[in-house]
């Protein structure tokens, strides 16, 4: 392969353009910069960029993008920067051209949720869109949070008959049987996180009304054997727990009219040493699907208190 250095040149209509694209002291630039190979080099309205074919092919997607994103308004942050680029080295980045820009849903107070990063806004775009979706991401993306507010306004819209909210159960090892109380009390541990949207977006009361009706039900994996999910909105959580066996047994529950969203981790595999994790594994063997949609968000879409981000990245730093 030749690597020669090539050239490409992009016009901007005008300095505001370059602030916006740039960022302010060119903070955004410098990001992109750091991440690759090429040069940049901007004089007032012009950016020239230099570099093998590879790279400029990624910057060439990048920048059309951010620029088309600027152009019809959207403010760009140096997160969306960091996730376009990384969509960009998939060839993916256009995917956030038509990406759906309205509020998602609205609390039980009254609070308007929306996407806070581009990795949010294509996340619930690929919800919208496709019956099954994989969010795969760090804590603190709102991987759990957005689909439950998702499934929460689909229900309400009357698009589904009901919520289905699931997680496997690996500290009980599955076998819930031995312990003691019934059902919801045995899976509540395990299961509270997934309450944490439903109640944000109901309230408790309300949660308990549609549980008694069956409009919403929060089980464990184990419980979705033998059964088809239809007209549903059906959440796996902690995907990442499960073995390859379950998450096939999940997959295959899909129903007409249901929509899956399953989310997790990929680097925090709860599983005993020598199993082989289902998320892991669906990815390589679905990927090929184009009606199953893979979202990754990164680092760059947790949407928690600036300190979490630093503890995460100094962590991260450690462990390399």
């Amino acid at each position: 392969m030749h690597n020669q250095e090539q050239m490409i040149k992009i016009r901007l209509r005008d300095a505001g353009e370059a602030l916006s694209l740039f960022g302010p002291h060119d903070a955004f630039l410098k990001k992109i910069e750091a991440s690759t190979t090429a040069k940049i080099l901007s004089r007032g309205e012009e950016i020239t960029v230099t570099g093998p074919e590879e790279e400029l092919k990624v910057l060439d997607e990048l920048f059309e993008v951010l620029i088309s994103l600027i152009r019809r308004g959207t403010e760009v942050t140096e997160r969306d920067v960091l996730y376009a680029h990384r969509l960009a080295r998939r060839g993916q980045a256009r995917e956030l051209l038509d990406l759906y820009r309205e509020e998602v849903g609205v609390t039980q107070k009254g609070k308007t949720v929306k996407a806070q990063t581009l990795g949010q806004r294509h996340y619930i775009t690929a919800i919208r869109k496709s019956d099954i979706v994989f969010g795969v991401g760090p804590a603190g993306t709102g991987k759990t949070f957005l689909a439950v507010v998702m499934a929460v306004s689909a229900l309400k819209a009357h698009s589904v008959k009901r919520i289905v909210l699931t997680r496997p159960a690996v500290e009980a090892g599955e076998n819930l049987g031995f312990l003691p109380g019934d059902l919801q009390e045995k899976v509540d541990p395990y299961l509270r996180p997934l309450y944490d949207g439903l109640y944000t977006m109901l309230g408790p009361e309300q949660v308990a009304k549609m549980m008694e009706r069956g409009q919403i039900e929060v089980a464990p994996l184990a419980y979705m054997r033998g059964r088809t999910l239809e007209d549903s909105f059906v959440i796996l959580d902690e995907a990442q727990n499960t073995t390859p066996e379950q998450m096939k047994m999940f997959l295959t529950r899909l129903g007409f009219g249901s929509k899956m969203v399953i989310t997790g981790d990929v680097t925090q595999v709860d599983l005993p040493k020598g199993k082989k994790s289902g998320l892991k594994e669906a990815e390589k063997i679905l990927k090929d699907i184009p009606e199953i949609r893979f979202v990754y968000l990164g680092q760059e879409d947790v949407v928690r208190h600036t300190l979490v981000q630093k503890i995460i990245d100094a962590y991260e730093q450690h462990e390399s």
